[in-house]
């Protein structure tokens, strides 16, 4: 223990001597420390961010959608969910209530305008049972009724983005605006939702489906998204296998197809986000952490030179009675020092500038340093500097005592 005291206080004794020189030694350490703390803790922020969003979503949902894999779509095979298949489940399905279809009017009903100011929403055709679904009602007026869908009225339920977009009167009851150029009755002005994965969810507009489908010009065959709620949540994966069963034979699939839609929960969704995010931590920190790499060959570089410079010191130690590995203990704790110094200061510094974006950018609200993050960052960069470090040490604990003395 004496020993190892007293190697590592001429360790520290050589690092202040040459202050300058260890803090350049240690800025490769410092940069890539502070890089994956910051990185790190920002994408475990948003992760965060995303759940709590999702969260609004609810757990007794379920969306259904097309799907085709990319090398599928290449070779133009197309997939739809149809109205069709939305009857089958509502007829063949028990346990489910508050089913809509989610029709999106794309291009057609991207503009919106009121009295020559005209601005861009999200435009869907839907029915009563959205509100249900998601939990989403009206602060003033109603809802879309389904005497509304049946006669194919030109009403619509606006959300507040909407309203200061166009500079509607704070009370747009009764005011008519154009969707794609066709004037619409405003009937309800839904609660405030804020914004999920950086979309507004409040510059939205519905109208009821049946209008929808009549403004899209009637087609047999349209591509909906289909929103249900499920009663019993203790049934939500057997009600979507059900589904998924149902759609096959829908889709008249055969055995050893893939399906060509998706059925998932809100839950899924938010696994879905928090394992591509977990991807994009490891890859980012993998890349960023390159230059605790380039931190290390600094490290061995300028100890190799401290040998040199030290040559003759090295020589009377050993003439003293310093053994081998009382030399080898010293360079080594004097290289893992400078490494953990550099380890230390960009960790406080990562989570300085991490703080700093969190404060800045909304998206990342939440984000903080996971402890586990701190351990690897200064676990890594300790072993950083024993890796890169034996080398110089082993050179110095290998001098010749007499070669040393002799070296000018």
């Amino acid at each position: 223990m004496y020993t190892f005291t007293e190697a590592l206080r001429s360790a520290l004794q050589a690092i202040r001597a040459h202050k300058l020189r260890s803090f350049l030694t240690t800025l490769g350490i410092i940069i890539g420390v502070m890089a994956v703390v910051t990185v790190v803790s920002l994408i475990q922020g948003f992760s965060q961010s995303i759940s709590s969003q999702f969260a609004g979503f609810g757990t007794d949902s379920l969306t259904i959608s097309s799907y085709l894999p990319f090398k599928e779509q290449l070779q133009g095979k197309t997939a739809y969910i149809t109205p069709d298949d939305m009857l089958a489940i509502q007829h063949s399905i028990p346990g489910i209530s508050g089913v809509t279809p989610l029709l999106n009017l794309g291009r057609f009903g991207s503009s919106v305008q009121y009295k020559g100011v005209t601005s861009s929403s999200q435009v869907q055709g839907v029915t009563q049972g959205y509100a249900d679904v998601f939990s989403q009602y009206p602060d003033s007026g109603r809802f879309i009724t389904p005497a509304d869908d049946l006669t194919h009225r030109r009403v619509a339920v606006i959300g507040q983005t909407v309203i200061d977009n166009l500079h509607l009167p704070a009370s747009p009851l009764g005011q008519y605006f154009q969707i794609g150029g066709q004037w619409f009755e405003i009937v309800g002005v839904l609660h405030k939702q804020g914004s999920i994965l950086g979309q507004d969810q409040d510059n939205n507009v519905l109208i009821p489906y049946g209008t929808a489908h009549s403004l899209m010009g009637g087609a047999k065959k349209e591509d909906i998204n289909i929103e249900l709620k499920v009663n019993d949540t203790k049934l939500m994966d057997e009600t979507a296998a059900r589904i998924g069963q149902l759609l096959r034979r829908q889709h008249n699939l055969k055995t050893g197809q893939d399906d060509d839609f998706k059925v998932q929960t809100a839950s899924q969704f938010t696994d879905s986000f928090k394992s591509i995010l977990n991807t994009l931590t490891v890859v980012l920190g993998s890349i960023v952490g390159v230059s605790l790499l380039v931190g290390g060959i600094g490290i061995m570089n300028i100890m190799l030179v401290s040998v040199t410079e030290r040559t003759r010191e090295i020589g009377i130690l050993k003439s003293l009675g310093a053994r081998r590995s009382d030399i080898l203990i010293q360079f080594l704790l004097e290289a893992v020092a400078l490494s953990m110094l550099g380890g230390i200061i960009g960790l406080l510094l990562g989570y300085g500038l991490g703080s700093l974006i969190v404060h800045a950018v909304p998206a990342f609200h939440g984000a903080e340093v996971p402890l586990w993050a701190a351990l690897v960052s200064i676990g890594f960069s300790t072993c950083i500097g024993v890796i890169f470090g034996i080398a110089p040490a082993a050179k110095a604990a290998s001098l010749d005592p007499i070669d040393a003395l002799r070296y000018e």
